[in-house]
């Protein structure tokens, strides 16, 4: 079979697309025939090297496709069974072989690749809504990168839990979409101090939460933005990793809470997994939750795939197909 696969940290030239065998399943495993591979920033740090594992390593952590073989021991699927999973290692490959509790069945009114593109970035947006700061009716929040795939679910479950969304975004075009999503105020950072202007729009008391996965470029100025004791919740760094900070800056701002939340401690087991996902696809079969797929490549064009995403083009998900 086909898969992307990383020999030695580095650039866009150290994807490599080259023939692997076929994956067994061990015991508690299921292995997925692939139709579709979403594309996320985790699989860029993984290609240079920012989070390290055994080389040669096959990139991706998340896909959608169908059952083919089970191990032993799984309860969970069975071949045949419509399977998307997030937060496995190995998914830019024609076939993958995961943990069957990992793997949530796919309701029959939702395609691939819909689910494919639900599944790192819903999780993420419902468990930073839901479960690391729970937003509730009254709240402000400022959500960085509100025009992209993960910012525009993460701004559409926030207006379902009835806080107001103040978001940023590059260009107009992901203004637009920032908009669409629900957005109450847009600033455009390209244009616009955005520390100034959420504290114009509060009338300088500041937010209760930042969501922000942009990283170096915004984080002191998200401090700033700020209530008294307001959260800081930092799950990315499109821009580069924020750098080490003194706990007394937290003091100083306002008793500030910070903290750098990961998918896979959200998603821990099987019952904490589908609680999310069956929100996620009940929220999507209503039309209150809508999956925007900006752009889809070849599973051969991955590097094309990291080149857009690392660009900051991206105005929704994008995903490799086999």
């Amino acid at each position: 079979m086909k898969a992307v696969r990383v020999h030695q940290y580095g650039g866009l030239e150290a994807l490599t697309y080259e023939d692997v065998p076929l994956p067994e399943p061990k015991e508690g495993e299921a292995r997925v025939k692939i139709e579709a591979i979403g594309v996320n920033f985790i699989d860029i740090y993984h290609r240079i090297g920012r989070y390290q594992g055994a080389l040669p390593l096959t990139l991706g952590q998340e896909a959608a496709g169908v059952v083919d073989a089970v191990g032993p021991n799984v309860t969970d699927v069975k071949a045949g069974d419509r399977v998307a999973y997030a937060s496995v290692q190995g998914s830019y490959a024609e076939y993958a072989v995961a943990p069957a509790w990992r793997l949530v069945p796919i309701p029959q009114e939702v395609d691939s690749q819909r689910a494919a593109a639900m599944m790192i970035q819903g999780l993420t947006a419902h468990y930073l809504a839901i479960s690391t700061y729970p937003l509730k009716q009254g709240d402000t929040a400022l959500v960085h990168a509100a025009g992209g795939g993960t910012g525009q679910l993460l701004v559409q479950i926030a207006k379902m839990r009835g806080a107001r969304v103040i978001g940023t975004v590059s260009t107009e075009e992901k203004a637009a979409l920032a908009r669409e999503a629900g957005a109450d105020e847009v600033i455009l950072y390209t244009q616009t101090d955005f520390e100034s202007e959420v504290k114009r729009l509060t009338n300088g008391a500041g937010v209760d939460v930042v969501y922000d996965s942009v990283g170096k470029d915004t984080f002191d100025k998200s401090l700033n933005c700020l209530r008294r004791r307001g959260y800081m919740v930092l799950y990315g760094a499109s821009s580069g990793a924020v750098p080490p900070l003194d706990p007394q800056v937290l003091n100083a701002k306002g008793s500030l809470y910070l903290t750098r939340p990961f998918l896979a401690h959200y998603t821990a087991d099987r019952a904490e997994l589908m609680g999310r996902v069956n929100d996620l696809f009940e929220w999507i079969a209503a039309g209150k939750l809508k999956i925007r797929i900006d752009k889809t490549f070849p599973l051969a064009e991955a590097a094309e795939a990291h080149r857009y995403l690392e660009g900051r083009q991206s105005k929704g998900k994008i995903l490799l197909l086999p």
